[in-house]
């Protein structure tokens, strides 16, 4: 069955006449003709009965020509989607978070693209690079948000420089003090996530160089938001980000301690598969996650 025959036979409905059919479609009547005969040969149904005046529906082409109308709405929604698919506003779209990545920035891209792009369905999981980019390089991920290490088959547009400090609660004996050392910090317990993660590898290097014993793990987790509460519980010290602190935290229950040794500044980027065709919506996920990162506001923590 040829889309272009059952066209042809709604014209011919409609008009209720071959010829004058032929003439709306600019054809001659016996190649429309043939066109209705092959559309009857492959339903192996008569559609029309033909009358002096022209032609009159059949039972079985008047349900056609209800079916007909539906088609055209079907194929009308297609064109819709196709070209909302093409522009970058549906389809689907999987992204990976780090959990040092402000959850500020990345809520209000989320909802700038999905008010956009309202039919982009958006999958967010949150996790650490070790995870996150062999999915990325898989195809498990469309995009990943986070620290950016350089990757054969993958590219990132940097977005914000975020700051790693270390932080303890507000009644915690250093809170107060205006200079701390490494001295200082290496008589402490630490809450931490596991060792493999870039931002502790670089802290117990920062250990390692300075001569001091690897800080004293009390605590380990992955868990940010567990992290800062055993922090602000305890008398524990964390490794983390500003806006891990104000995400999990905020002033009124950490405090960024007086120490510029373990000050760790890195790029925050959205990182992606390098390949010639990328999927509308991820590009313009990337705009528009640029765009809000661009203005994003700075808001400083206390130390």
């Amino acid at each position: 069955m040829e889309l272009r025959d059952l066209e042809y036979f709604a014209v011919i409905a409609q008009h209720g006449h071959l010829g004058r059919a032929a003439e709306a479609l600019r054809l001659s009547q016996p190649a429309l003709s043939k066109s209705l005969r092959r559309l009857e040969l492959v339903l192996g149904v008569k559609l029309v009965e033909r009358t002096p005046k022209g032609v009159n529906l059949t039972a079985e082409g008047s349900v056609l020509m209800l079916r007909l109308r539906d088609l055209r709405l079907s194929l009308q929604g297609v064109a819709r989607e196709i070209a909302e698919v093409s522009e970058g506003r549906a389809g689907l779209l999987r992204v990976g978070v780090g959990l040092p990545v402000s959850q500020d920035l990345l809520s209000r891209a989320f909802a700038a693209l999905l008010k956009d792009a309202p039919r982009t369905r958006l999958v967010v999981s949150v996790s650490d690079n070790d995870v996150m980019f062999p999915a990325l390089l898989g195809g498990e991920l469309d995009a990943v948000v986070n620290y950016y290490r350089p990757s054969e088959g993958l590219q990132a547009e940097h977005l914000y420089d975020e700051e790693f400090v270390v932080c303890a609660a507000p009644g915690h004996r250093l809170a107060g003090r205006r200079n701390v050392n490494l001295a200082d910090l290496a008589r402490e317990r630490w809450a931490l996530s596991e060792p493999t993660l870039i931002s502790q590898r670089w802290l117990l290097d920062k250990f390692r160089e300075a001569g001091f014993p690897p800080p004293r793990i009390a605590f380990e987790t992955r868990s940010l938001a567990l992290k800062q509460r055993m922090v602000a519980a305890s008398d524990l010290l964390t490794f983390t980000s500003r806006s891990a602190i104000r995400q999990f935290s905020g002033d009124s229950s950490a405090t960024i301690l007086a120490e510029k040794e373990l000050s760790w500044r890195f790029p925050i980027s959205v990182a992606y598969r390098s390949q010639a065709a990328l999927p509308p919506v991820l590009l313009r996920f990337v705009e528009v996650i640029k765009s809000t990162a661009r203005a994003r506001p700075e808001a400083p923590l206390r130390s």
